[in-house]
């Protein structure tokens, strides 16, 4: 998982905005409708989402529809439950920490 994924999924406002794109597809104002934030501030939220490839973007005229990029989301909650080894055999040994 790339270090720009964790950057995404470190912010609230990111998870909330990936939480909201879980349930549908939705319009930048859809999604603002959601935030009292300013336009510009979701806007970098977007670009940060954008740029962890974890949402794509579909210009229908002077509207922007946001989705989910379901294939990068797939991936980085493999990435994620195997990091918390999650889903693991507990009858494995973990190294104990001193």
């Amino acid at each position: 998982m790339s270090e720009s994924v964790y950057k995404a999924l470190a912010d609230a406002t990111r998870r909330r905005i990936l939480k909201l794109l879980g349930e549908r597809p939705m319009t930048a104002g859809e999604i603002a409708e959601k935030f009292d934030l300013a336009k510009s501030t979701l806007s970098g939220h977007f670009l940060v989402l954008k740029n962890a490839d974890l949402i794509q973007e579909e210009r229908r005229g002077a509207t922007i529809v946001y989705s989910l990029n379901l294939s990068v989301v797939d991936e980085t909650m493999a990435a994620l439950m195997d990091l918390f080894k999650v889903g693991k055999s507990s009858s494995m040994e973990e190294p104990k920490l001193s």
